[in-house]
């Protein structure tokens, strides 16, 4: 887990004569860097024809000014605002590009973090900038670019362009993912958004919720005087930084200080940021694990390590729910015998280092009933740890066996079945195969935990992971190998298009004599404004027993629970949607005698190919 990360403030200078001035007077108000042209914005070169084209001397200031170091850590770059490479005169045009292509490579030469550029029309007006933007990031430079999109209200928006077009109004959004659908939606462009007093509504910011955003640009007329005589934000632009707290965004300043000192602003925005830090367990547990990809566990496949099992034991409210639900099991079973004395019989199948089997102790105690506990487990240095416990301090209330629990020959049946073998999906770490395996020891009327879960969808855009699975190409598989498997990710850069959907269930004991757990379902979601598909969510929630439950689902996830990451479900190619669009997803999970797997695809708005089909890319080891 990583430290708490402090705000990162900018000053935005329209012109820096004395460049080191400019640093050290930022340096002195707190902020870390600043936004400076990489040439005068008057100083207008031409190289087709023109006076300006026999001038001599530089166009710019020398390198030799600051150190290496602080041109890589303190300056953003702002491309020259006279720039139109997009313009229909050829020598305008022509001029722009060299001109364009000369402060890129000097941002370069310089090792710039970024640079950044404002981005006012929508793409008709704009091709060619993506085109030679697209050609700068194709480089293997370290160099990143931010576009600058206004962000405001689009009916303010739409009635500002009409006055002067009456032609279709695109928003802000549009323009920006245009833009980057061109640039190949390569990791190095990113966003930088310029707040407005007329906010959008609360589906549109979680929309740019799911995008790069690097940034954000707050104009020093955004901030109103408080009662003390210091600048602070309306309470829409303070709920605003909160949400994009999450993303680490960093803050720059642009306009005119209003006050006797701009270090005013930063106190503020310091402060401001503070109050975002206040992280349940969750977010603490998960900090330095956003959006970063995980092939889900094989705990049946491959023996869990002692750390994996260390953290998952960690987990303040799964034990704990899961010790409710065994309490209840017992007191269940001691109210349907009319409470004649014997001794209850629990199986703890996958006990990895015990807490269950504590669990089971802990509900017997409370409930004052004795029990007898079968401890069956398959990784053999888990059964170390096990054996140790069983001699030291569970004394003759528990017995270790180890075996695979499918293989195993229980010396009598279980009263209770107690099992942890759920995965991010649900069903994913074949908690259905296991469970069904166990089932014959179980009594006639007999008790499983969990008695049932259920896997949920959502469609999901996101950009970031987008681009992480594009990343993740191997020598030996097919270049589109990676989109065809799941993955565990702690979800935070992305927009969610939909609300998720329940879509396989599965219940225990399994009563309807049927062992094939295979499935197929389809889903509908409807789209609520124009948006991109990249793939989509899943997760799950149990019934462990009666009414106690866990789940990873956003609308009734376990407060503080953080033993389970949500899944990620890519697709081959992002897909284009318009506000009321419905996406079809088909999901099907395939079960052979060696493999489980998953396959999905898309019939609406547009058709995709079967992801993973016939488990040639990802597959579940049973």
């Amino acid at each position: 887990m990583t430290a708490q990360r402090r705000v990162s403030c900018g000053l935005d200078f329209c012109a820096t004569p004395d460049l080191n001035n400019c640093l050290l007077s930022a340096n002195t108000s707190k902020y870390e860097f600043i936004c400076a042209p990489l040439v005068h914005p008057l100083f207008k070169r031409e190289f087709v024809s023109g006076k300006a084209k026999e001038r001599s001397g530089p166009f710019t200031r020398p390198d030799i000014i600051l150190c290496s170091s602080d041109w890589n850590t303190l300056i953003i770059g702002k491309l020259s605002p006279h720039i139109k490479v997009d313009s229909k005169n050829p020598i305008v045009r022509k001029n722009s590009e060299e001109t364009l292509r000369q402060e890129l490579n000097l941002a370069s030469h310089l090792g710039l973090i970024g640079v950044t550029f404002k981005l006012t029309k929508g793409i008709r007006e704009n091709v060619n900038l993506a085109r030679i933007i697209c050609d700068t990031l194709s480089k293997p430079w370290t160099l990143q670019v931010w576009v600058q999109v206004p962000m405001e209200n689009p009916m303010k928006q739409a009635y500002s362009y009409r006055e002067q077009d009456c032609g279709e109004v695109e928003s802000p959004w549009e323009w920006w993912n245009a833009f980057r659908i061109i640039c190949d939606y390569n990791g190095k462009l990113g966003v930088a958004l310029v707040v407005s007093h007329d906010l959008p509504d609360d589906e549109e910011i979680h929309r740019w919720l799911g995008e790069p955003v690097r940034c954000l640009i707050f104009p020093t007329t955004l901030f109103i005087t408080n009662k003390k005589g210091y600048p602070v934000l309306s309470k829409a632009h303070k709920a605003l930084v909160k949400k994009f707290h999450m993303l680490g965004v960093q803050i720059i300043l642009t306009g005119q200080n209003r006050y006797q000192s701009i270090t005013f602003y930063h106190n503020y925005l310091e402060y401001l940021w503070k109050t975002c830090d206040e992280d349940g367990p969750v977010e603490r547990y998960a900090r330095g694990f956003e959006d970063f990809l995980q092939y889900p566990l094989q705990p049946l496949m491959d023996n869990l390590e002692s750390q994996t099992y260390e953290t998952f034991e960690k987990d303040p409210i799964k034990y704990t729910q899961y010790q409710d639900a065994i309490y209840q099991a017992i007191r269940a079973i001691v109210d349907r015998t009319l409470g004649k004395s014997r001794t209850i019989i629990i199986m703890v199948v996958g006990a990895g280092r015990g807490p269950l089997v504590n669990a089971s102790l802990n509900a017997s105690a409370t409930a004052k009933q004795d029990i007898k506990v079968y401890a069956v487990e398959k990784n053999p240095n888990a059964v170390l740890t096990l054996q140790a416990l069983e001699r030291d301090l569970w004394e003759n209330k528990v017995t270790v066996v180890s075996c695979d629990m499918r293989e195993w020959d229980p010396p009598e049946k279980a009263d209770i079945v107690v099992s942890e073998l759920l995965g991010s999906f649900g069903d994913n770490e074949l908690s259905p195969e296991c469970l069904d395996g166990v089932q014959r020891f179980l009594k006639d009327d007999g008790i499983c935990i969990p008695t049932s879960y259920t896997s949920y969808i959502a469609p999901v855009q996101s950009p970031k992971l987008y681009n992480e699975v594009r990343q993740c190409r191997a020598k030996d598989k097919h270049p589109l190998a990676h989109f065809q498997a799941p993955y565990v990710v702690r979800l935070q850069n992305k927009y969610d298009i939909a609300k998720p959907q329940s879509l396989f269930t599965f219940k225990h004991p399994n009563n309807e004599n049927n062992s094939d757990n295979s499935r197929y379902e389809t889903r509908v979601f409807k789209v609520q404004q124009n948006s991109v598909l990249h793939g989509f969510s899943g997760y799950f929630d149990t019934v462990l027993f009666n009414d106690v439950t866990l789940s990873i689902e956003p609308s009734t996830h376990s407060p503080g629970m953080f033993s389970w990451f949500p899944i990620f479900f890519p697709i081959k190619q992002p897909v284009q949607l318009k506000a009321g669009d419905q996406v079809v997803v088909h999901f099907w999970r395939r079960c052979s005698s060696k493999n489980v797997w998953y396959e999905w695809c898309i019939s609406e708005p547009v058709p995709l190919s079967i992801h993973n089909p016939d488990g040639r890319s990802y597959t579940i080891g049973l």
